[in-house]
């Protein structure tokens, strides 16, 4: 195996040199990009920015080391996907229904305490996804959620109910999320599947919210949050 034509192969100190000078002013450009899209090129991307971020990478790349390829026409595409930013941005302004086919719309997970189940289902997330969200965010029971709201950037943004209105609601951590199989008297429990909480005569009774009929209850729970 040649191992100086793996690692070296026709590569001259002159090209090197022009190499840290390319990589140099490609990365000056990234920054300048970056800080002329505003602060959200920075945060959490939603799927227009996230096209423009793989858009800058392509354009950056290829320029730091293709020698045919002059920097100048890597700034004037940087220059052009910079004015289709902006223009982009301000049609989002004026006219909401191109932002909506843009951005998307945000998505109500959870309603009064209970999951919407169409809503999870549109926005293509299991229940996992959606349990691991809400613990990072403290909450261990959806009777503590009165609302919960998927954004268009992926972020979850929650209302909690006031600690004494706070109500009974499926549990959110494995040990407290399992199938019961003795059913006690004057007690809640939770659907597993879209958090509907009744009392129950039978573990596999079916669940007069779920379309499909889920037989599956957890024990619900009622404790209030802390902050």
């Amino acid at each position: 195996m040649d191992w100086a034509s793996i690692f070296i192969h026709d590569t001259t100190w002159a090209f090197a040199l022009e190499i840290l000078v390319r990589v140099s002013v490609m990365f000056v450009l990234i920054i300048s990009f970056l800080r002329l899209t505003g602060k959200r090129g920075v945060r959490q991307l939603s799927i227009f920015e996230l096209t423009i971020i793989l858009s800058l990478g392509s354009i950056a790349g290829d320029p730091m080391f293709n020698e045919d390829l002059p920097i100048i026409q890597a700034v004037l595409v940087m220059s052009a996907v910079i004015l289709l930013y902006r223009l982009c941005t301000w049609i989002m302004m004026e006219f909401q229904p191109f932002e909506d086919l843009l951005e998307g719309n945000s998505l109500y997970i959870v309603e009064d305490g209970m999951l919407v189940l169409d809503k999870i289902k549109k926005g293509k997330m299991s229940h996992d996804e959606f349990f691991t969200e809400m613990r990072q965010q403290g909450v261990e029971h959806l009777g503590q959620v009165r609302t919960g709201l998927l954004e268009t950037d992926g972020n979850f943004s929650i209302l909690l109910y006031p600690p004494e209105n706070t109500g009974y609601g499926m549990p959110l951590f494995p040990k407290q999320y399992q199938p019961v199989e003795e059913i006690e008297s004057e007690t809640y429990y939770a659907c597993m599947h879209c958090g509907y909480v009744d009392h129950i005569s039978d573990p596999n009774q079916l669940c007069e919210r779920c379309e499909n009929g889920c037989r599956d209850w957890a024990k619900a729970l009622n404790s209030e949050i802390i902050r």
